[in-house]
């Protein structure tokens, strides 16, 4: 439901540990009081910034939870919160006397609203919507009030099922303006003619698909829910009051995230977020289903769900992301029909058949473009990746590293290390990597609840790269690509190109198995808790929590107004700073400030760049809108304002460099055997031809290497 964030923080971990601050055991026969127990323990004793578990925590755990369990206001009564409201401020003394009645009295009176709610469902779903009325669906629940009673939360229902059947009821009309066409074309040819239907039949079968998924979403998902699934949104309540990255992990979540370290899932290759309570696509698994269609992309909204050899769709609107995504997984080679609402705000049906999925292709890569009479490479890392069981086997900076030696054997005069997309990983990996880049000096200072600061240093004086560096960034660069961001921009080593600022996580997870601290334990699994333990400091003394890296130049992108940072989560750590660390300027060239300029001004007289900001603040115009109507003439119309509208950002995917990238003669020999990698590295070179960001980039590597002031690049052997 509503603020679940564990896929988004699941991206952004900047360390995975699993780590002991204490040897007490607890013991209660109790499952649920016994998790209460343990996890409060924890929280207040191992947490960065532990918070005080008093009334204005209790409150604000109250409003959560309730927001969690009932974020359409589709349930509970205002007498039902009145009853609760007792409670607003006797969360606190609960916790600690390991006391659930709160939870108790609200999971019972929620089951029992939800029987009702099937009730009425199936009574208004029994009955023709009028789509000539004029009236409008307010999709606004934050501002809305609990109702008083039945007649209220009917017609609450009411407005959303019209709402959501208006859709259904478009595609069967066009369906039927299709069949009009082919009937022409049949009485012509003297062919059987396929069957009319009148507005009353058509409104009738969107009615009855309409029900019929809000059938299977009752009886297939809801209604398995148990008791201790109820208790995880209670629970997550509590932990993410501390920090959105705090929260608990059930049995269930645990076994979930195990296979996505162990890399390999069936499915369509996405990454999915929920926001509020619409299910977006957060990222593509780069060789996945998904991402070979091109039809999908990033930002993209599933509105609805069809398993092959069905014929009706599933709405998953509102619908938890774990059972969201039950619906879009499955076996290898089945396909599954995703009704999606575009970036853009236009709809579209996409057929994907499902594969086996490499969870995400970590591994740094590498390209050679000549811009002129210059010769460049780029360097795209989508993690800072490291075996922790074999770190020398396998990390980001020896592979970054050994890209870096092959391009300069092919004559490379500069350096894009493209980090957009890039949600974190090793932190010892992105020391190692930054390193490359300088003499030596520190990279990190990392702080812990009441302990002196760390300094992490670069110790290896030798620099794999001294030439002219660009990196990029964008809203999505969190963790560990802003450590590696904020040290090149500290040292003035590296210009840094994208969004006006990185995500802005500037806090270390560490991993609890809540069974280790469970003496006897005979409840079975109880799961485990990720607890922010640290924050990380740049060198200059500031965080990155909340305000991220700042680009040097700034470019706008589809997501330049969505909120989608760390300050527009729940509960963020607050900025601070400490005293900065003890480190030099990077003296290799002597313009960094007039080559920022330069690509300032560049960007100003940018065509691309201009259609992509007024686009951007389309989509988030479009985004903001909480008021539809639920005539279909005004429906309609409104559809084809906006297919109108998005027509002119048409120019914005046609976008064409005169650049070409080739891979390195490594990856060529590769080819050979792997039609497949061959096949990821022609989409790649494909979208850098049209990137407008590796476009400036390499005018401004192009603008330092007229300046730059070393006469021979290092050359250290591997």
């Amino acid at each position: 439901m509503k603020r679940n964030y564990n896929i988004l923080v699941l991206l952004l971990l900047l360390a995975f540990a699993s780590c002991s601050f204490t040897t007490k055991t607890f013991e209660d026969p109790d499952k649920d009081k016994l998790l209460i127990q343990v996890i409060t323990y924890v929280l207040e004793r191992g947490h960065f910034d532990p918070k005080a578990i008093d009334d204005n925590f209790s409150s604000k755990v109250y409003a959560d939870y309730l927001d969690q369990i009932d974020p359409l206001k589709q349930y509970f009564y205002k007498s039902d919160i009145d009853e609760f409201s007792k409670y607003k401020t006797e969360l606190d003394d609960q916790l600690k006397a390991y006391d659930i009645s709160f939870f108790t009295l609200t999971h019972s009176r929620l089951v029992q609203r939800i029987e009702e709610a099937k009730a009425i469902y199936q009574e208004i779903l029994a009955k023709p919507f009028d789509y000539t009325k004029n009236e409008t669906y307010n999709a606004d629940y934050e501002s809305m009030d609990y109702v008083k009673n039945k007649r209220e939360l009917t017609d609450r229902w009411r407005q959303r099922l019209k709402y959501t059947n208006l859709a259904s009821y478009d595609d069967l009309t066009k369906e039927q303006e299709n069949r009009e066409d082919l009937n022409a074309k049949a009485d012509s040819l003297k062919i059987d003619l396929i069957a009319k239907k009148t507005l009353i039949e058509i409104e009738k079968d969107a009615r009855d698909a309409t029900l019929k998924t809000i059938n299977i979403y009752y009886n297939d998902y809801i209604d398995d829910m148990a008791r201790d699934d109820w208790f995880v949104f209670y629970i997550n309540a509590i932990a993410q009051e501390f920090d959105p990255h705090t929260s608990y992990f059930a049995p269930q979540d645990k076994e979930a995230f195990n296979q996505g370290m162990a890399g390999k899932l069936e499915g369509i290759g996405a990454r999915l977020q929920k926001r509020n309570d619409n299910t977006k696509i957060l990222e593509l698994i780069s060789g996945g289903p998904a991402w070979r269609g091109k039809e999908l992309e990033v930002g993209d909204i599933i509105v609805r769900v069809r398993q092959q050899g069905e014929r009706e769709p599933v709405t998953i609107t509102g619908m938890r992301i774990d059972d969201a995504i039950k619906l879009i997984k499955g076996p290898k080679g089945t396909s599954v029909y995703l009704t999606v609402r575009k970036v853009d705000g236009t709809t579209k049906v996409i057929k994907i058949t499902r594969d086996v999925v490499e969870i995400e292709e970590t591994h740094a890569k590498s390209a050679f473009v000549k811009k002129g009479d210059n010769s460049f490479g780029i360097i795209n890392l989508p993690k800072f990746y490291a075996d922790f069981e074999d770190y020398k086997k396998l990390n980001a900076a020896t592979d970054v590293k050994r890209e870096i030696n092959r391009l300069k054997e092919l004559g490379m005069e500069g350096l894009v290390l493209d980090l957009r997309n890039n949600g974190g990983g090793s932190l010892q990996t992105v020391v190692e990597m930054a390193g490359l880049f300088i003499k030596d000096g520190p990279i990190v200072q990392v702080r812990s609840t009441n302990a002196s600061k760390e300094v992490l240093n670069d110790t290896d004086k030798s620099i794999d790269w001294d030439g002219p560096l660009v990196i990029l960034v964008n809203e999505f660069s969190a963790s560990a690509s802003e450590i590696m961001a904020a040290a090149m921009q500290d040292y003035k080593r590296a210009i840094i190109i994208g969004s006006k600022q990185t995500y802005g996580k500037g806090t270390v997870q560490s991993f609890y198995d809540l069974n280790d601290m469970v003496r006897n334990n005979q409840e079975g699994d109880l799961g485990a808790l990720k607890v922010t333990r640290q924050k990380y400091y740049r060198i200059n003394g500031g965080s990155v929590q909340l305000e991220g890296v700042k680009s040097d130049v700034i470019v706008p992108d589809r997501f330049s107004y969505i909120d989608i940072g760390e300050k527009d989560q729940k509960n963020p750590l607050v900025w601070d700073e400490i005293d900065a660390a003890d480190f030099k300027l990077w003296d290799g060239y002597f313009d960094y400030d007039s080559t920022i300029e330069i690509s300032k001004r560049r960007i100003i007289g940018n065509e691309q760049l201009k259609l992509i900001d007024n686009n951007a603040k389309w989509v988030r115009e479009r985004m903001d809108e909480k008021t539809y109507p639920l005539n279909y003439e005004d429906y309609k119309s409104q559809l084809e304002e906006n297919e109108t509208i998005s027509k002119t950002f048409d120019k914005i995917s046609e976008y064409q460099t005169n650049l070409t990238y080739e891979s390195l003669p490594y990856e060529q020999k590769l080819f050979e055997q792997d039609t497949i990698l061959k096949e990821k590295r022609i989409r790649w070179h494909e979208s850098l031809s049209k990137d407008v960001y590796v476009e400036e980039a390499l005018h401004v590597l192009k603008d330092l290497k007229r300046s730059y002031n070393v006469s021979k690049f290092a050359n250290v052997k591997e």
